[in-house]
């Protein structure tokens, strides 16, 4: 049997979070729970045809992290990869010192340079062998290209965030482009056959440093993969309304949503 990603949405949410703080639109007053919407995150199980539990990559420790981690019943954490410095994508690391009491461990982080400067400046006390939980404990492992993580094949894809150079993230079929005002041709060119993208759509109107909608749906219709997922979304977009006028094989993300895909033999050990 071959093995498996379960993605688990930590949160779909804009970097103000849903509902907004004294805002009372339609949105953030909907009392549908998919309008209810933590800080973009993404967690990631290996499912394995053996007996160990799976190991977990989180995508990004948002400032409701802890939150999320409850809520979606994340019982341990091996890796994180980190695609920006931004503080709606790190503010939650400090949490991750449960996860090292949990696993016995230190915990590796994957990102650019410029993101470990940002954790670096926000979270130096983290950077320490692990010798309990009173502490995050993090070794921070900068990357510019494809890597291993837990015996999987990691490839980082540069994005444009207005104008930082920001990453996505792409492990087998899957991919996680979030916080993305532009792809670039050459990372077009390593988000090709796709079983599963998730994608940034913030809002309807434009935005410098976001697609919006009309702008994900363009990238959605070009990549062609097999299931596409909308994320970082603001209170513009009702997760019903919208939803019904979104072609096939495109979709809004919501907190707690679960995917499964494949992962090639090729890129596990």
């Amino acid at each position: 049997m071959p093995d498996f990603l379960e993605v688990v949405f930590l949160g779909s949410g804009t970097s103000h979070g849903i509902p907004m703080i004294g805002c009372s639109c339609p949105v953030c007053r909907s009392e549908d729970p998919r309008d209810r919407r933590f800080r973009t995150s993404v967690a990631i199980r290996l499912l394995r045809d053996e007996d160990a539990p799976p190991s977990v990559i989180v995508i990004d420790t948002g400032p409701e992290f802890r939150l999320a981690a409850i809520e979606q019943n994340l019982e341990r954490v091996d890796a994180v990869l980190f695609t920006h410095g931004h503080a709606d994508h790190i503010m939650g690391l400090d949490d991750i010192r449960r996860y090292n009491a949990i696993v016995g461990d230190t915990i590796p982080c994957y990102c650019s340079q410029s993101t470990a400067e940002s954790i670096r400046r926000c979270f130096g006390y983290a950077q320490r062998p692990f010798s309990g939980g009173d502490r995050p404990s993090i070794t921070i492992n900068v990357i510019d290209g494809p890597t291993r993580v837990l015996d999987i094949d990691i490839t980082p894809v540069p994005l444009l965030h207005d104008k930082d150079e920001i990453f996505g993230f792409r492990i087998g079929d899957f991919a996680y482009c979030t916080d993305c005002s532009e792809i670039p041709p050459t990372s077009m060119d390593m988000l090709r056959d796709l079983d599963v993208l998730v994608l940034d759509a913030l809002r309807l109107r434009p935005h410098p440093g976001h697609f919006n909608l009309s702008q994900a749906l363009d990238a959605a219709a070009m990549l062609k993969a097999g299931r596409t997922y909308f994320t970082h979304i603001a209170h513009e977009l009702g997760h019903k309304e919208i939803s019904s006028k979104l072609p096939p094989r495109v979709e809004l993300a919501y907190d707690g949503l679960k995917i499964i895909t494949s992962v090639p033999k090729s890129h596990i050990n």
